[in-house]
């Protein structure tokens, strides 16, 4: 177990450089659906945003939430970190994190299938979403206010 300890920094790096790419992910994505609600369904335009997304999705954001999680479960190993309230409201935050990333493969499963009837204004209200998230869940990580 001592090993673990060793290799801290460098799973603590592992899930920093992951998150960040997860990150990337959920604040562009929703950008790209607001441009996608503004074009004509079935233009070449529109099918262009469609391989954007999907793309974006499948081989950035799912693989980095994947990685987030697996470096994230290892981190929660350490001795006495559920002692500190702080890690439970970043959990219940991360479970608003997980859920915002589902939302967000199904509107674009809705964008593919030309089923989308939001607006463009839903998604750019929606992609204020993972930022606040981000904010309180890096806050309560680095700070540790309770």
């Amino acid at each position: 177990m001592d090993f673990i300890f060793v290799l801290l920094p460098w799973i603590t790096a592992l899930h920093v450089i992951s998150v960040i790419a997860w990150m990337a992910a959920l604040l562009y994505l929703p950008r790209l659906f607001v441009y996608h609600a503004q074009v004509e369904t079935g233009s070449e335009v529109s099918e262009t945003f469609k391989v954007m997304e999907r793309r974006l999705l499948r081989a950035i954001g799912t693989p980095a939430m994947i990685a987030s999680l697996v470096f994230g479960l290892i981190l929660l190993g350490q001795p006495g970190l559920f002692d500190q309230g702080w890690i439970h409201a970043k959990l219940l935050l991360l479970v608003g994190m997980f859920a915002i990333h589902g939302l967000y493969a199904k509107w674009r499963k809705d964008f593919e299938a030309d089923r989308n009837t939001r607006p463009h204004t839903f998604y750019r209200w929606m992609n204020e979403v993972p930022t606040v998230l981000m904010i309180c869940i890096v806050i309560l990580a680095v700070v540790k206010p309770f």
